[in-house]
Parts: C-alpha cells; sequence; structure tokens
C-alpha cells in the first residue's frame, strides 16, 4: 500500500491520501481529548500519536493536524497507522456512529430567519458546488452554520480550521462568491464548532 501526502495551505495539517475511499460519504472530525475511539479505531490511534491534535476524515483522505513538533518526526508513525487500519481491513467508522451525528453533519443545528429559506438554499448550493470541491482539495471543508442580517457563518473544518490564509479564503473568495450570486450576503464570518 502506497500513501501519497499533500502539505495544505495550513502549515499546522498535512493531507494523507490512502488511495481508496476513506469515507463513502460526508466527513467527520476528532480532536485531541474527545472520545474518538467509540467513533473510530482509526482516528483513536491518529489522536495516539503524541503531537497529533486532529484528525479529519473526507472522502479520499485524511488530514491530519499538529500541535506541535514537525512533520519528519510525526509522519513516519501516522503513515504506519493509517497504513495497519487500511491492511486489517476494518472500518475506519464504527457503525454505531455511520449515520450518526459523527459522521457529515453540520456542526450544531443551522439557524435563519423564517422566510429565508431560499436564500440559505442558494447560499448551501453554492457552498456545495463551488467552495467546499476546492477546499477538499486543501484537506478541508466548509459547512452552513447559518444566515443573519446579512451574514453568513459558516464552520471551517480539517485543514481549514485554524490556517493563516482561512481569513482571506472567508472574505476574497467565498464572501465574494456569495455576494455575487445572493445579493442578500454582505459578509460571511467563520464560526467555532459547537
Amino acid at each position: 500500500m502506497f500513501i501519497q501526502t499533500e502539505a495544505t495551505p495550513n502549515p499546522a495539517t498535512l493531507k494523507f491520501l490512502p488511495g481508496r475511499i476513506v469515507l463513502e460519504s460526508g466527513t467527520a472530525e476528532f480532536r485531541e481529548g474527545e472520545d474518538a475511539a467509540s467513533r473510530s479505531g482509526l482516528a483513536a490511534r491518529l489522536l495516539d500519536v503524541d503531537g497529533v491534535s486532529g484528525v479529519f476524515f473526507g472522502f479520499d483522505f485524511i488530514t491530519v493536524t499538529k500541535a506541535g513538533g514537525d512533520w519528519a518526526h510525526l509522519k513516519p508513525a501516522i503513515l504506519a497507522a493509517i497504513m495497519e487500519h487500511f491492511m486489517s481491513n476494518r472500518p475506519v467508522m464504527a457503525a454505531s456512529a455511520v449515520g450518526s451525528a459523527a459522521v457529515g453533519a453540520e456542526v450544531g443545528e443551522e439557524f435563519f430567519a423564517e422566510g429565508d429559506e431560499a436564500i440559505v438554499a442558494t447560499i448551501k448550493e453554492l457552498l456545495d458546488t463551488r467552495v467546499r470541491p476546492a477546499v477538499a482539495q486543501d484537506g478541508g471543508d466548509i459547512t452552513f452554520r447559518g444566515f443573519r442580517d446579512g451574514t453568513v457563518y459558516l464552520n471551517m473544518r480539517g485543514s481549514c480550521a485554524g490556517c493563516p490564509s482561512s481569513t482571506a479564503t472567508l472574505k476574497h473568495g467565498i464572501e465574494n462568491l456569495l455576494r455575487h450570486f445572493v445579493p442578500e450576503v454582505e459578509s460571511v464570518e467563520a464560526m467555532e464548532p459547537a
């Protein structure tokens, strides 16, 4: 098994491509200190690597976030954990976690005013067709959280969370795109996961 790695715009994250499907649908994110073992043995094993603070699963990639140290020391242990997991043919997600709020769900409940359903549907479609595929290339995900008083609120996950260029991505990329197609959008803000 050959696992490719790719740098991301976020120097604290690295994208791992195992050459097979990681999650059939949706995404899943795991953070240091949470009980990942009940949801994903692979995520738990990766979080056990000293220096790893986050794991994000996409369709065909795994993004790992480091809290400290350098990639030269972390990468061998991460590659070994991923390879061993896939070679054993165990599922990435526990059966009890598949289809639950753990996989592909928006983080927290969505919020928007009654009557804004059409605007929100357009915003979501633009995010799904134009934004999310682009940020997935960088090992991350951006999901809709809410819309209030002209402001779109988004959750940034994977390599997008904590990325030094995330403000530019939000303000110059996503905000301009949404404002162009949805005149009601005045600004875009990132929200911390609930």
